[in-house]
């Protein structure tokens, strides 16, 4: 009885655009889900002083 080995990159490809399909889903449902979370704004103003000292003129 002889061994016979399938070399078919069919298979490979099917497998490969499967996988890539099933990882494409789950970043894009990651993003969604990141997408409906509502993070809260700032409640403080960041508000800082520059004096004029520190502009140069420029011609």
């Amino acid at each position: 009885m002889q061994f016979i080995k399938k070399t078919s990159s069919t298979r490979s490809f099917v497998g490969l655009i499967i996988k890539l399909l099933v990882a494409s889903f789950i970043v894009l449902g990651i993003v969604f889900f990141l997408n409906k979370i509502d993070f809260p704004a700032p409640k403080k103003d960041i508000e800082k002083i520059i004096p004029n000292e520190n502009f140069k003129i420029v011609k």
